[in-house]
């Protein structure tokens, strides 16, 4: 199905269709536009629904924060990464909820007695727990590179729940606190994704 006709159907669709999105990527068509599709892709691409991209429904109570410069060059950072590793929107909203929950999307080092382990970063991933040294935790592409591919080891991530797909990668002591950021990650996708 090519992407047009899918963003099409999702649209029309809706929340209801959970199933379409868990499919897989949005953007698997690898027949060559023509400028006439492109500049059609590239005005549909714009109107990236942020409701598209719950395809569960949020859980609970949403939180909201503003974010300063530096949160939003990590979610850019994020959604590059995401991109670079050949994985879909989706993704990207589950990666930023989760450096929601765990940062603030704010890349956070050594925090002296405040630090939860040798926890830092985006994701506050442990180099004791091998996600690797403390320079590439705390580089946002390897970071959010080293989280998708805990995600793309979880079997049906795409049809659980956020908090449940971001809990089994994270082992979090709080792993209900996921879901509080969805709505907030996939405006951000809607709004930075194709920016």
């Amino acid at each position: 199905m090519n992407t047009i006709l899918r963003k099409s159907i999702l649209g029309i669709a809706g929340l209801t269709v959970a199933g379409g999105l868990a499919a897989g990527p949005l953007n698997h068509d690898t027949s060559t536009p023509t400028t006439r599709d492109a500049a059609v892709t590239t005005t549909q691409a714009a109107k990236l629904d942020s409701a598209a991209l719950i395809p569960h429904g949020v859980q609970g109570t949403q939180s909201r924060i503003d974010l300063d410069d530096e949160q939003t060059a990590n979610v850019k950072a994020i959604i590059a990464a995401t991109k670079k590793a050949g994985m879909d929107e989706r993704a990207a909203v589950v990666s930023i909820a989760t450096a929601l929950q765990e940062s603030k999307l704010e890349n956070l080092g050594h925090l002296g007695d405040r630090n939860d382990h040798d926890s830092q970063g985006l994701f506050q991933q442990r180099p004791s727990s091998g996600w690797g040294t403390v320079e590439q935790i705390t580089d946002p592409e390897y970071s959010t590179m080293a989280f998708l591919k805990g995600l793309k080891q979880v079997d049906g991530w795409r049809d659980m729940p956020l908090t449940k797909a971001a809990q089994t990668v994270q082992v979090s002591a709080y792993p209900d606190h996921y879901a509080q950021w969805e709505q907030q990650a996939a405006d951000l996708v809607a709004e930075h994704w194709n920016s």
